[in-house]
Order: C-alpha cells, then structure tokens, then sequence
C-alpha cells in the first residue's frame, strides 16, 4: 500500500520544458507546487561541464540523456495484426531522462506552426474537397492562431530564440519567413550568424526565386536574460549540440532557462528518481486526487493535490492516461476511444552532396545554425491533383560533424580498409546536407495503446506503438525531395544522393525524437482527449500538456508549440480555473 503524504496544490509529472514552464507559472501564482521527475537532477555546471560535455562516446553511442531501457520502453509493430516486440536500443528517437528531459539534447530548431495548422482538417476541406483527406483522421484543433501567438511570444521570450521575423501583425518583413502567422514583434535575439553551407543553400535558393531565411534557433546570437531573470550566453558554435547538454548556457532549455529561477522558489518541491505509477481519481471518476509514485528506495507514495499536470513526454503522458483509465482507449476498428488516437511522427527527407572544390570546415555548427526555406512546406503550395497533402520545411542546419559518427562517404564505398579511410578524408569537409523534415499526418491505424504481453519493472504494461507511414506521406516525401534536388543541382556537386523517407517505419536508425498525438486537444470530446485549455474533458482539475495534444503533425519542429501549449494552460489555470474550478468549456 502507498504511504499517503500531506495534500498540496499542484502537483507536476515531468520537469521537462512543459512542466517546468508550468510549475514556474503557477508557483508565481502563489501556489504550493510539487514536481515529479523519474530521472536524475541535472545542472549544467555539474553535468555539462565544459571539461567533460564534448564525449561523443559517453552522448552518442552510450545514450546518457536518454531515458534507458531497462527502466522502461515501448513495443512496436507496423499494422494492428501485428505482434509487437519490445526496443531494446532507442534508434527511431531518443526520450530523454532527468530534468529537462528531451531538451537537454535537442537541436535547439524552434518554429511556431502556421495559422491553418490550428484548424487543418476545415481548411484543407474547404480549400480541395474532403476527398483530398481521405483516409486520413485529421483534425481541428479546438484553438486558433489568435489565441496561440501570445504564448508563442512567451515561450520565445523565456527560451531567448534568435531569428528574424517575417510577419510583424500582417506586414511581411523582408529576411524572414513570409510564410509564417502574424506575430506581434520581432524575435528577442537576432539571427546567429551562419557557417559556409547554409549560406552556399540560401544563394542557390534565393537564385531559383525562393525566399530564404535564418532558421528560427534557441542557440543564444548574444548574452540574454529572460523574464525570469536567467542569463544565456552566446553559441560558441562548437559543434557539440544534438544529443548533448551545452556547456555555454547557450542552448535553451529547462535546466538552463527556467528550473535555476524556480528551484529558489519556497512553494516549489523538485523530487526526482521519482516515477509516477498512477493518477488517483475520486469514487466518481470525474475528479483526480493526486498521483501515486515510487522513490529511489522502491517505497509507494500517495500525493494528494488539488491541481493534477502531466507534462511528461508524448509517450509516458499517453501511457500514464491509459494505466489510470482516463478517457477510452482508442479502438481502430470502430475507430472510437480518445486515449490513444492520432498518433503521429515526421518523415525525414534528405540530399546528400559531395564536392571537390569546397570545403565547409563541418566541425563548426550548431544543431539550430541554418538557412531554410519553406515553399514546401506545409499547405504553401498549391496540392490539387498531387495525390498528396502536407509538406516539408527545406533547410541546411550543420550540427557539427563529430569524429566518431561524421563519415560522409558516398553509397557503395567499402564500410572498412584502405578505400574506406581514403574517401573519409576526401569528403569529410567536402560534403554538405540538405533535409526537408516534413509532415505526418495522422491515420486510423497509427496509435498508441497498452500491451498485452511485455511489462516494465513495476508490472505494468509497456506503451504499444502501432505506426507506419501512409501512401500520403510517402508521395509528400517523393515530391519534396524532388524539389529539394533541384537545390542540390544548381550547386553543381560532384555527386548528390536522394534520400526520400520510404516504408515502412523501423527502429533501425534515428529519424527524429518528434513524436506527437496519443492524447489530442479539440473541441469535441468524442475524438479529442482535452479541450483547448489542456484541461481533460470530464476531470476538470487534470491537465495533461505537450506533444501529446498535437492531432497530427506538421513540417515544423514540436517545441516551439510545446512550450506554448505549456504558457497556454498555465495562463488558464491562472486567470479562469482559479477563480472557478471545473469545466473551463462546457458541451
């Protein structure tokens, strides 16, 4: 049995962007906040030193950031008539562990979604029929651009994103995106500046008559502090960013933008090595009472609270839904249930290039230090008669070419021997990359559920992840790289290589951590789990906050929409739920 422990106010599963953004907001709200964390307390002093952060052995190859296996994974399959077996390496993507979470070893890459993404399922309808979405299960988000683009302007502010605006309250700007929403002011830093291969991609493009523009980054372009008072220091463009910490302070994130702020507060608790087993609810159903978890020693608690927040990764807030039987579980064949609907990822397109007059010095980078263009993106262009809808964002972002990982030699060239180490040296500084991330939008067979075989340490099942891309995204995918190709060919390499993504969907090599859906926000309870405040429909005093509430995915990095999300809820809880508990949205 659980030792019961004293009630609190809040209580806030996951110290990653989401909740710790949350637990900061409500703390400051005069609250008595407890945060829960299944990992380590990570600092950057301590854990990222300078001395020691560099170790592509200890980052890379040996996942520290990562959340290990052992202690809990997923299972996967392709179809529902699968079986699915259990990961027991992360290679598709990679959950982080320990405060901060997945942002301690993020690209630092930050876009805001366009306005239509908000409402994607009518306005694709309205632009080519509903025949052109079927088979697909998309939908509206039950919010809009309006409503998100404030706490948009928060998360950038907190995170010290460095970019240039496109669109300042409907005037398009000339440098920056002219694809993007109205924002109401310009970025807090301005862009960093850029390595030889992003600007050799901006010149090609601009050429062709495309527009340009400096990737939106939470790589700091200059010392900045926050409106928590914490200080970023500029990106030293060292090259070790993706799947490390950053020494600098440089790259935003949790433990480096809010946790030193919220960490001195008296009203907030940090308990890590903490994981949460279970949301409590009352006899009812209709209200949580808190969380029931297990500390380092393996003993039981029960803490009561007024205020529940998941705000975990996509993944465990799914998972922890499911284990406490919040919502129905999704079933594919009837295609009713909410928890666990609308699973959805991102295809990863690339063009690889190999010159012999250029050299592009690939050690210096960052993983968020680029040039993009977004014509191909999204709903940008025209799709009638494409067979296809979604797209891509097109950019070069160099991250840093490590020596033990960075061997860009061309298809066919021997994996070993004396050919092998020839062309390594050849093209090591003399390749570059251009990606096209792009959409996954989501399907009646992609979701997540419980398994019915494999179990984690405590005995309960692991997450079931049910996915494969669809014929949708696969011609997206064939469409964009083609047209990222064409880039490619203007800059006259030597050799240049294709690689649209292609089916079906494995673990066998990292494509992205960009896992989104599970738990989806909209504004009908019957295929939505939470409403637009990210409050649970029918448990009001349950807010379940992140990538999880995405219903499908656009060719946009998550964060920058998690971080707002996460400003978005709070803002409710502060100015609504507060001053009268229950039902902020009644149906």
């Amino acid at each position: 049995m659980a030792k019961k422990l004293p009630a609190t106010d809040v209580v806030v599963v996951g110290l990653g962007w989401a909740g710790s953004i949350i637990a900061k907001e409500l703390a400051d709200e005069g609250l008595r906040v407890m945060g829960f964390e299944r990992g380590a307390w990570r600092d950057t002093a301590s854990d990222f030193n300078i001395a020691s952060v560099t170790d592509e052995l200890r980052y890379v190859q040996r996942q520290e950031l990562m959340l290990r296996t052992r202690q809990n994974t997923c299972t996967l399959r392709n179809k529902p008539g699968e079986t699915a077996l259990p990961m027991r390496t992360w290679g598709s993507f990679h959950p982080g562990n320990g405060t901060g979470g997945a942002g301690n070893h993020w690209a630092g890459i930050t876009f805001r979604f366009q306005p239509e993404e908000f409402r994607l399922k009518s306005h694709l309808t309205e632009r080519y029929g509903s025949q052109a979405i079927e088979g697909l299960t998309l939908q509206d988000w039950g919010t809009t651009w309006e409503e998100m683009e404030p706490h948009y302007d928060a998360f950038d502010r907190v995170a010290g994103i460095s970019g240039k605006a496109g669109n300042i309250g409907g005037t398009i700007i000339e440098g920056g995106n002219p694809f993007e929403g109205p924002r109401s002011r310009e970025y807090p830093n301005p862009p960093t500046k850029q390595t030889y291969a992003p600007t050799l991609f901006a010149e090609a493009a601009r050429n062709m008559g495309y527009k340009p523009f400096p990737v939106p980054s939470a790589l700091a372009s200059q010392g900045y502090t926050n409106q928590y008072g914490v200080t970023m220091g500029p990106c030293t463009f060292c090259g070790f960013c993706t799947n490390y910490g950053c020494a600098n302070y440089s790259k935003a994130s949790a433990i480096v933008n809010v946790l030193p702020a919220l960490v001195r507060m008296p009203n907030f608790t940090a308990n890590t090595h903490c994981e949460v087993l279970e949301v409590t609810k009352d006899s009812t159903g209709k209200r949580a009472t808190g969380i029931v978890y297990v500390d380092a020693n393996g003993d039981k608690w029960e803490q009561p609270a007024d205020i529940v927040v998941v705000a975990a990764f996509t993944f465990e807030n799914v998972r922890l839904m499911l284990l406490s039987g919040i919502g129905k579980p999704y079933d594919p064949i009837s295609n009713t249930g909410t928890t666990g609907r609308n699973y959805a990822y991102q295809t990863a397109n690339n063009v690889q290039l190999f010159f012999d007059d250029k050299n592009f010095n690939p050690f210096i980078g960052g993983g968020a230090i680029g040039m993009g263009i977004d014509e191909f993106n999204n709903d940008n262009f025209d799709h009638s008669g494409l067979g296809f809808v979604g797209g891509g964002s097109t950019r070069v972002t160099p991250i840093g070419a490590a020596p033990i990982n960075a061997r860009p030699v061309p298809p066919g060239t021997p994996k070993w021997g004396k050919e092998w180490k020839k062309t390594t040296a050849q093209y090591y500084a003399a390749s570059m990359s251009i990606g096209c991330e792009a959409s996954n939008y989501s399907a009646r067979t992609n979701y997540l559920s419980l398994d019915p075989t494999y179990k984690d340490p405590h005995g309960r099942p692991l997450l079931r992840i049910t996915f494969d891309f669809t014929e949708n995204d696969l011609r997206m995918a064939q469409y964009v790289t083609d047209k990222t190709a064409e880039i490619a060919k203007a800059l006259n390499p030597k050799m240049m290589f294709a690689s649209p993504r292609k089916g079906p969907w494995s673990n066998t090599s990292y494509q992205s951590s960009h896992v989104v859906g599970g738990f989806v926000m909209g504004a009908d309870p019957a295929t939505s789990s939470v409403n637009k405040h990210l409050q649970v429909w029918g448990v009001p005093n349950l807010f379940v906050v992140g990538a999880s509430a995405f219903p499908q995915n656009p060719g946009y990095n998550p964060t920058g929409t998690v971080g707002a999300l996460a400003f978005k809820a709070a803002h409710a809880i502060r100015t609504q739920y507060l001053k009268r508990p229950g039902e902020m949205i009644s149906v």
